[in-house]
């Protein structure tokens, strides 16, 4: 089978769609199919993996997200359709593949142009509205009637899409590579020094809530002196700056290769987002670990993690709740090591091969359904 799949994201920057998109042309490729991503990119990428449609691009906030989209917005039918025809045209491929097919443009040339089926994954989750859909809900209803098939990564998703776009949503969820998190992975030696770790991954966004985790660390601190909070993840650290006390470590922008070993680091994971998250990702990374984690009673991450199973879950922005979970985690290893099974457990359901195979299954049925 030949198949396009579409991100209207800077694929050179890292993010969930991202990497979704990477994992499903791994393993459609593994099990023989022929795949191109098609996306723009605002540095060189692998020529043989990825088609790049759109170099100049511009930061837009999405969500409480900063994503970075296509910049070529006036010139769209004039750029994108000739270049998205060409390509369609000379690939003929079986499937095309939209992921976030709402989001300007690339998307849009891509249903508009595509010879055979069409299918969109919506991953986002905007809160109880988004301003920009029920502004825009006719032109991008008439846009997205062209789809063939929709895929929701959460229930959380299909719920907050389906308000706008009614439809039948296949709810496909976000993967975990498990033979990427793993306990192979080895421990950093600077973070092995017999100290209580606790972890944070994600964009340093507000949303995220590293604040919140920040005021929580700071009374942990007063009760486990030897307890140190690391920080993974892009964005402006200065600016959380006031907050920082003794003991937390700010490591930046972290690579694919080294990521898993600071999982493997940490005695407790903590993702305390407050609203946006349509699906938690770095839970499944945790759980893959067998970390044990404390994250916000929110949607998205309640679809992953159960409480007091896999972990526990806390009121959002409450410092004193995230604080009190923490430290019954870090005083309690026989808690932590089998919370980390249960984890371990459940990621195994999210793995990878198991969802191409579910995503795979989907575009049979609807070229079946099509003939």
């Amino acid at each position: 089978m030949k198949i396009a799949i579409v991100s209207p994201f800077d694929f050179s920057a890292p993010g969930g769609v991202t990497e979704h998109i990477s994992r499903l042309r791994e393993e459609f490729m593994r099990s023989g199919h022929k795949v191109k991503i098609i996306a723009p990119s605002s540095k060189p990428v692998d020529e043989d993996k990825v088609v790049v449609v759109g170099r100049k691009l511009f930061s837009a906030s999405s969500g409480g997200s900063i994503a970075r989209v296509d910049a070529s917005f006036w010139l769209f039918p004039f750029y994108y359709y000739p270049k998205i025809k060409r390509i369609m045209k000379q690939e003929n491929f079986d499937v095309v593949h939209v992921h976030e097919p709402a989001t300007p443009l690339l998307p849009w040339a891509a249903i508009h142009t595509a010879t055979g089926i069409t299918v969109g994954t919506f991953h986002a989750y905007h809160g109880e509205s988004s301003q920009a859909y029920h502004i825009f809900g006719p032109l991008l209803s008439h846009i997205l009637c062209n789809l063939d098939g929709r895929i929701a990564v959460s229930e959380k998703a299909r719920d907050f899409v389906q308000r706008y776009f009614p439809a039948s949503y296949r709810i496909i969820p976000n993967g975990v590579d498990l033979g990427r998190f793993n306990h192979e992975a080895a421990p950093l030696p600077k973070l092995s020094d017999g100290g209580k770790n606790i972890l944070f991954v994600g964009r340093l966004e507000e949303r995220k809530g590293l604040q919140y985790l920040l005021g929580a660390y700071k009374l942990v601190k007063q009760e486990r002196p030897d307890a140190r909070l690391i920080v993974v993840g892009s964005g402006n650290a200065s600016s959380y700056q006031k907050d920082i006390s003794e003991g937390v470590l700010f490591e930046g922008y972290v690579s694919d290769a080294e990521l898993p070993r600071y999982y493997r680091s940490c005695d407790v994971f903590c993702a305390p987002s407050t609203w946006g998250e349509s699906f938690g990702m770095v839970l499944l990374e945790a759980m893959a670990m067998g970390k044990p984690v404390v994250a916000s009673d929110i949607e998205g991450y309640k679809d992953v993690l159960t409480h007091d199973k896999e972990g526990f879950l806390v009121p959002p922005k409450d410092e004193e709740s995230l604080a009190s979970s923490i430290l019954s985690l870090l005083g309690n290893e026989e808690l932590c090591s089998e919370m980390g099974r249960e984890g371990r457990n459940k990621a195994q359901r999210y793995s990878w091969t198991k969802v191409a195979h579910m995503v795979m299954d989907y575009y049979l049925e609807l070229i079946e359904s099509k003939r």
